[in-house]
């Protein structure tokens, strides 16, 4: 059954708004209730909730009817949770108004939203965050309003990725909430910090959803295959088979019921059974589902990562991370997700050549060539046969000494600039080559380094405001333990009566 447009879903409401003037004995009817069917391939059952078909696709007949049925979030459905009292139908002013479920992609934010309409007596809309418009969202907030106005029910108006609504979009919703005259439940994939406005987050409950670990999916699994909503029993996974197709998941469940789904019509076709396999009788012929059938049913696993989103910023953190803490298998790890995912080799090899500076530093100066010819090779042969130089680099980094100190003394040096603290050029450094500069003492008394033992000249280089200070500590690690040890004689000679400089504050 097709998706209800925008308007649809207002008349489907209107019908409720109309409906509930209306004396009734009986309950409700789907055209009174204002429900709107949230998967493609539903229909609506007499009570107004969707319902799947025996065609729709797996994950859609295994939806979770009720809670027993769900798994995972147990931390968001302990009793007297938030989405606990929403799913249970709680009255009242204490049940939230607002709920934002964040989460990655098959974690149940659409089937909580379809147990908070089943468990209610609410009339339930959806918009979707791509195609509904400010027009539509005050359709639907009007004739909310309505229903309140002559006794009727109040509407949960559930959103789904609602990351994809502009500032105006979100700005609609705003009274609604406010006000209470809907509950909103808003599902997104994105960061709400970075893309839900203030005031809403404000006025909402963020909650966040987590992947399904491996027994949870096996759960999920299992009752697919043996549930007559699903298989049927007509195929048989390999305990082989199985831990495959949970590891090909990704803590992903829709994700796992669809592969499922393509390996028992792969099997049931090679085997001679109906196309039907869920329809199909278990017996001496049940067909049994292999890792290489597992294999063909999907080339590669989809790798969860957005390049606009979290994640994007989330793996190449936990990257530069592990480079930092020199554990070159993680950063290969995260190094082959970010090439896997389409991420732009380009920007992969920018940051390593940030690592290189920053994290390796004068412990190891080959380090920033080595980054460096790296992001040159990529740019000269690109992908793939680019991974070979950018994993040599995030080798060489991860294993390098490490050192920040150049980088804390730039940034500590940038500090004393924007306090304040720059003083005066002292007159033997200034410039002297033109006409005049010599009245005005400059260059006098400069002695230039080349003409001293050692070939450095003992004379006051920084400003009188910063004399003696320092900002360069190095470390004792790798190559920087050889230049400790000639710092240490250049500033006996920079400054012959011993006086220590004021070290920079971190």
């Amino acid at each position: 059954m097709a998706r209800d447009s925008p308007r649809q879903v207002v008349q489907h409401a209107t019908n409720f708004s109309e409906a509930s003037r209306r004396p009734r004995t009986e309950s409700p009817s789907a055209s009174t209730l204002g429900r709107v069917d949230l998967f493609d391939t539903a229909s609506l059952d007499p009570a107004g909730l969707p319902k799947a078909s025996p065609t729709s696709p797996l994950a859609v007949r295994m939806r979770p009817r009720d809670l027993s049925e769900v798994a995972g979030q147990s931390h968001l459905l302990t009793p007297g949770a938030p989405l606990r009292r929403l799913v249970d139908g709680s009255e009242g002013r204490a049940a939230p108004t607002s709920v934002v479920l964040w989460g990655p992609p098959g974690t149940g934010k659409t089937t909580l939203a379809y147990l908070v309409a089943r468990g209610s007596n609410r009339s339930f809309v959806e918009l979707s965050g791509v195609s509904a418009g400010v027009k539509e969202i005050r359709e639907v907030i009007a004739t909310a309003k309505r229903a309140l106005a002559s006794g009727g029910p109040e509407m949960v108006l559930f959103i789904d990725e609602v990351h994809r609504f502009s500032k105006s979009q979100q700005d609609a919703l705003l009274p609604a909430v406010e006000n209470r005259w809907v509950t909103l439940i808003a599902a997104t994939t994105e960061n709400p910090s970075f893309s839900v406005i203030s005031p809403l987050l404000s006025r909402s409950i963020m909650l966040t959803l987590h992947p399904l670990d491996d027994a949870e999916l096996g759960l999920l699994i299992d009752r697919a295959v043996g549930d007559d909503r699903g298989l049927g029993g007509s195929v048989r996974l390999t305990a082989q088979a199985r831990d495959q197709l949970i590891r090909l998941s990704g803590g992903d469940a829709r994700r796992a019921l669809t592969i499922l789904e393509a390996a028992a019509g792969a099997v049931a076709d090679s085997a001679g059974q109906d196309d039907d396999v869920a329809d199909s009788e278990p017996g001496p012929g049940q067909a049994v589902i292999e890792p290489a059938d597992v294999q063909r049913a999907i080339d590669v696993a989809a790798v969860r990562y957005d390049k606009d989103g979290d994640q994007h910023y989330d793996v190449i953190s936990a990257f530069i991370k592990s480079v930092r803490g020199s554990d070159v298998d993680a950063a290969l790890g995260y190094l082959a997700r970010m090439i896997e995912a389409g991420e732009d080799p380009r920007f992969i090899a920018r940051r390593i050549i940030i690592l290189a500076a920053e994290d390796v530093g004068m412990a190891d100066p080959q380090a920033l060539p080595i980054a460096v010819a790296a992001a040159q090779a990529v740019q000269l042969i690109g992908l793939p046969e680019g991974r070979i130089p950018l994993a040599e680099a995030v080798v060489y980094l991860a294993t390098a000494p490490k050192s920040n100190a150049a980088y804390l003394a730039i940034d500590a040096a940038i500090g004393d600039v924007r306090a304040g603290k720059i003083g005066m050029v002292p007159p033997h450094l200034r410039d002297a080559h033109y006409a005049g500069a010599g009245r005005l003492g400059h260059g006098e008394g400069y002695v230039y380094a080349h003409d001293e033992p050692y070939g450095i000249a003992g004379q006051q280089y920084a400003p009188d405001e910063l004399a003696g200070r320092r900002y360069y500590t190095p470390t004792d690690r790798g190559y920087e333990r050889q230049v400790a040890a000639r710092l240490t004689k250049i500033h006996q000679l920079l400054d012959p009566n011993g006086q220590a400089g004021d070290a920079a504050d971190g």
